[in-house]
């Protein structure tokens, strides 16, 4: 397979290529999905062909996004991610605790959906500075 990709095109390519590692493999310790750690290393192999250099290093033989790469603003992009993640299913989360609502349910849909906004205001004005927890209960 061949793919014909311009610069920009491959430049966004190794960026998700690497998200989509990071997501995969960040969490798993030892036990990485290896498949996608060759190709994001094929891939990035790539880069000092098309003028790329610095967004590799070598070490021990394999080929990894530099330090330069990966203080370049990916890691950024990555932690904008997992902030609306997480204040997503904490909006929910709380939202079905509040209305006793286990399963989704469509008629529920408008309610839930109201109350996670009020929830997304508040995260959005005071982030998680008025989070309470009573661990005595």
């Amino acid at each position: 397979m061949n793919i014909e990709l311009s610069e920009k095109e491959y430049r966004r390519l190794l960026d998700l290529v690497y998200i989509g590692n990071w997501i995969l493999n960040s969490t798993r310790g030892e036990d990485r999905f290896e498949d996608y750690d060759l190709l994001q290393e094929k891939l990035f192999a790539m880069a000092p062909g098309q003028g790329m250099r610095s967004l590799v290093q070598r070490w021990h033989g394999h080929v990894f996004p530099s330090q330069a790469y990966e203080d370049g603003g990916i890691h950024e992009a990555i932690a904008d991610y997992e902030d609306a993640v997480f204040f997503n299913i904490l909006a929910e989360e709380l939202a079905r605790r509040d209305l006793g609502l286990e399963d989704s349910d469509p008629e529920d849909f408008t309610e839930l959906s109201d109350r996670m906004e009020e929830y997304m205001v508040e995260f959005e004005k005071n982030g998680l500075s008025t989070i309470n927890i009573d661990i005595d209960n």
